[in-house]
């Protein structure tokens, strides 16, 4: 267990199974102390990723959002505190797989009813690592001016009151998340208000004990007093009691244990906690009350004294000069939600676009934070554009070279292939440049240019298993499916397509590794034994040059690797480069001023 002070102004935590008003109750937190960085580093909701947008202050800012404990952890190696919101089905699981995170030091468990069993197997994990458990079925905790673990405190209005936004000098625990709060404004009325407060949970093995809390608020110069709010069942207390009497604890502890109505029932109490029924004389309030004042703890008659002995505790270390006084601030203005703010007269309102690729909002535009000038200053090409704007990165020389020559390459293949004709038609029909572009973009798909993804996909399925070229086009073929990025309509064994060619020399002479171009061949190989025109294409040659782009220059994972196939990056090399050519047959058919198009009767044939 730690021995210390847990969290600070800087502290940042994970949140597991994303609820909207407890992060942004925490964001909102942050804001009144004025704290410089949001508290929330990222969100983790188990199979989505992306971004989650809050309000910090008036400013709405992107929180990640990853799928995995492992990859949060990795993506936010400062942030140390993990707060679990998972059912009390899933609870355990994922905070045993938080705990086991390097960079975790802290975990609460805010469900109820994790089996005990489990709870068992954390403790005994969190303590043998020197890790810290709140909960399960805890609310969390708070350091005042500085953290705060989900909805402690409850709402902002009673954070004010509970003046929460600036550190004071009490350390409390307690079991209850309910009591907590209605102690915390207990404790600012009498005193200069909380340092930090605790909540262990009400289960009936707490992850971190009473006496856990009360040791390390003894170790932590700000705090002066401790307030601790006991309830009837189980043993907690007694701990406490040890180390009181073991002279662990010199500061003045005020304590109360809740449930003393219990003796007015004939037959055993089970209260609102899991672990709130007396289980035997020692167990009950009276008797845990009792041995708290006999180790040397102030405790009240009752619960409603217990106001006026906090009060008197921490005015006699006034006069004793050990505690000074505070400095009253004024903490900022919440921005008012859309819902209440329409009453009475303040909005603000959320973004509609997430963008991370392009910023014009500063002195010049600047390409996934490139700015303008340093491109045209450095002397980048277009090929780096596009490394900037669709990979968020620059690439190596050579391969922005690579897409420099796909574009060209590419451009154009004649007036005769769908997308031209389709472009010339249009455009004969007296449109504008948008349409005849767009009526050529149209036929871009399967049969007609849009096949590197599907080549690079497939062929890199293939080779990465290892499949023989005739496990893989016989394979392709069981499945009625063609080989993507392999036929061609008029080149053949003897008439090789030059793009394809100049392609394949630069690639051999400049990457790293062109393992899937190599694969590509191979299959070329067989086909070729099948029909001479089943040649591999420009399609085909893109799309296992550009795996081996990708690869090769390591700067992308696996994964991402996967990701610029599945989303369709290598078919915008495509419709990039061909909406040049397109373009030039609209120029080209305006600038000749030619007719209106009918295709000739001859060449249709007319059946029946």
């Amino acid at each position: 267990m730690a021995t210390g002070q847990l969290f600070s102004r800087t502290t940042q935590a994970l949140f597991y199974n994303y609820k909207q008003l407890p992060v942004q109750r925490m964001l909102d937190f942050d804001f009144l102390c004025g704290r410089e960085t949001p508290s929330v580093a990222g969100i983790i909701n188990p199979g989505s990723e992306g971004f989650q947008k809050l309000f910090f202050g008036q400013e709405e800012i992107a929180i990640p959002v990853h799928a995995a404990i492992e990859a949060a952890c990795a993506a936010h190696p400062t942030a140390d505190v993990f707060i679990n919101f998972a059912s009390f089905r899933s609870a355990a699981a994922s905070s045993m797989a938080a705990l086991k995170q390097p960079t975790i030091k802290v975990v609460a468990i805010i469900a109820e009813g994790v089996p005990e069993s489990d709870t068992k197997h954390l403790i005994a994990y969190a303590r043998a690592n020197n890790k810290v458990v709140i909960g399960p079925a805890t609310v969390g905790g708070i350091q005042a001016g500085a953290f705060k673990i989900g909805d402690t405190a409850g709402t902002i209005d009673n954070i004010i009151q509970c003046k929460l936004y600036r550190p004071g000098s009490v350390g409390f625990v307690s079991k209850s998340g309910g009591m907590s709060n209605e102690m915390y404004n207990t404790v600012a009325r009498v005193t200069d208000g909380i340092y930090e407060g605790i909540a262990i949970g009400g289960d009936v093995f707490p992850g971190s004990t009473l006496s856990d809390h009360i040791l390390r608020f003894n170790n932590i110069p700000q705090i002066k007093m401790m307030v601790v709010l006991g309830e009837l069942g189980g043993r907690d207390e007694y701990s406490l009691v040890e180390a009181l009497k073991q002279g662990k604890v010199n500061k003045p502890v005020v304590a109360w244990v809740s449930g003393t109505c219990a003796r007015l029932f004939k037959s055993e109490v089970q209260f609102g906690h899991a672990g709130a029924k007396s289980g035997g004389e020692m167990e009950s309030a009276q008797a845990k009350n009792q041995a708290l004042m006999d180790a040397g703890a102030i405790v009240p008659t009752s619960f409603e004294a217990l106001e006026s002995a906090i009060k008197e505790t921490f005015e006699k270390l006034v006069e004793e000069g050990k505690v000074s006084p505070i400095k009253e601030v004024t903490p900022p203005q919440i921005p008012e939600d859309l819902s209440s703010a329409i009453k009475s007269g303040k909005v603000r309102a959320p973004t509609h676009i997430i963008s991370t690729i392009s910023d014009d909002r500063g002195e010049e535009p600047c390409y996934a934070g490139v700015p303008m000038s340093s491109i045209i200053e450095q002397g980048l090409g277009v090929g780096d554009v596009i490394s900037l704007l669709w990979f968020k990165r620059s690439l190596p020389r050579y391969c922005t070279k690579f897409i420099e020559m796909c574009i060209m390459l590419c451009a154009d293949h004649g007036p005769c292939v769908s997308g031209a004709h389709n472009t010339i038609v249009t455009a004969r029909a007296g449109k504008d440049l948008v349409s005849s572009l767009v009526s050529g973009l149209l036929t871009i798909g399967p049969r007609f240019g849009g096949a590197i993804d599907d080549a690079a996909r497939y062929f890199k399925d293939a080779c990465d298993r290892n499949l023989t070229p005739y496990e893989f086009v016989e394979g392709m073929k069981k499945k009625g499916i063609r080989v993507p990025g392999i036929g061609h309509r008029i080149k053949s064994r003897d008439n090789r397509d030059k793009r394809v060619e100049l392609l394949q020399k630069f690639a051999r002479s400049n990457f790293p590794s062109v393992k899937y171009m190599e694969y590509a061949v191979t299959v070329e190989s067989y086909t070729l034994s099948k029909a001479n025109n089943l040649v591999l294409n420009v399609d085909g040659a893109i799309g296992s040059l550009f795996l081996d782009l990708l690869a090769g220059s390591g700067m992308f994972t696996k994964q991402e690797i996967d990701e610029i196939v599945q989303i369709g990056y290598l078919n915008g090399l495509f419709v990039l480069a061909r909406s040049i050519g397109l373009i030039g047959h609209t120029f080209d058919q305006k600038r000749l001023k030619q007719p209106l198009y009918r295709h000739p009767w001859e060449d249709v044939l007319y059946t029946k």
